[in-house]
């Protein structure tokens, strides 16, 4: 005799599985859940990055469809799916060799060197005019309010981005802007980060495939109610739905090789500005 458990279908365990699945079952899918199937196949990053309710907007369903349609491919819920599509996210970077072969495929370079600087400042100087569109006035100063006006500045980045926040405390420091770089020095990241409050402000930074100690850590702290401004790639990062107010940059690549140029350019900025307005209501 069959169980309910044996005769459940198998999750996909891949992003190429659960595709695979979509297109051989959406014609028969009610209307709702092929809505989301098609918003799954057109936009995966953002069903990977996306709250619940974003996506249901975004897709022109209810909640409670996204949970269907995940139980419907064999999740147990929503999340489980999204461990799926997080994870196609992360594979889509090659390792550091495969991105040195793709830099050699770009810039057909040989013994001579030249062609790789030459590459890496027009990416870099299109890095810095993205900024232009992608952070807005309003949000700038959002981003700088939310941070004049904090007791402490929390600064928060890891891995990639890490030179960021360290540059920013060096600036900070130099302003004499009080902050706490938070360096995971002796794995107590957590514990560097759980004297922030409602009346500090934690400056986090991370980008695709998103940082978890950084994700963890800021969403930690906005349930304490720390005002959170972040600098990340996408609406649908998960620290940016967690923020107060956060920064969009998306840096272009040689060869799957990101700059830091648009986000150190930021810094630079956020660091002056914030200094500037904290001088002002110092003053006032």
């Amino acid at each position: 005799m069959q169980t309910a458990a044996s005769t459940a279908p198998q999750a996909p365990s891949s992003f190429a599985s659960l595709r695979d699945l979509l297109i051989e079952r959406q014609a028969n899918l009610p209307k709702r859940l092929a809505q989301v199937a098609k918003f799954t196949l057109d936009r995966p990053d953002e069903m990977a990055l996306g709250t619940i309710a974003e996506l249901a907007a975004a897709a022109g369903v209810q909640p409670s469809a996204l949970v269907r349609f995940a139980q419907t491919f064999g999740y147990s819920g929503f999340s489980e799916l999204q461990q799926v599509l997080r994870a196609r996210l992360r594979e889509r970077w090659p390792d550091y060799q495969e991105r040195l072969a793709k830099v050699q495929d770009e810039t057909g370079q040989g013994a001579d060197s030249t062609p790789v600087l030459t590459r890496l400042i027009e990416i870099s100087v299109h890095s810095l005019t993205r900024l232009t569109s992608s952070v807005t006035p309003a949000a700038f100063d959002h981003a700088v309010t939310t941070l004049a006006g904090a007791r402490m500045i929390y600064l928060l980045a890891q891995r990639r981005a890490f030179p960021v926040s360290a540059y920013l405390s060096y600036m900070f420091g130099n302003l004499g802007m009080p902050h706490l770089l938070l360096d995971n020095v002796g794995g107590m990241i957590d514990v560097q980060a759980s004297s922030a409050g409602p009346q500090d402000a934690l400056l986090a930074i991370t980008f695709t495939p998103y940082a978890p100690a950084t994700v963890q850590i800021a969403t930690k702290a906005a349930d304490r109610g720390v005002p959170i401004v972040a600098i990340t790639d996408s609406a649908f990062s998960p620290i940016a739905s967690v923020s107060q107010a956060w920064l969009e940059v998306v840096e272009a690549d040689l060869g799957a090789f990101r700059t830091l140029s648009g986000t150190m350019g930021l810094a630079m900025s956020l660091a002056i500005a914030t200094a500037e307005r904290r001088r002002a209501l110092e003053a006032a």
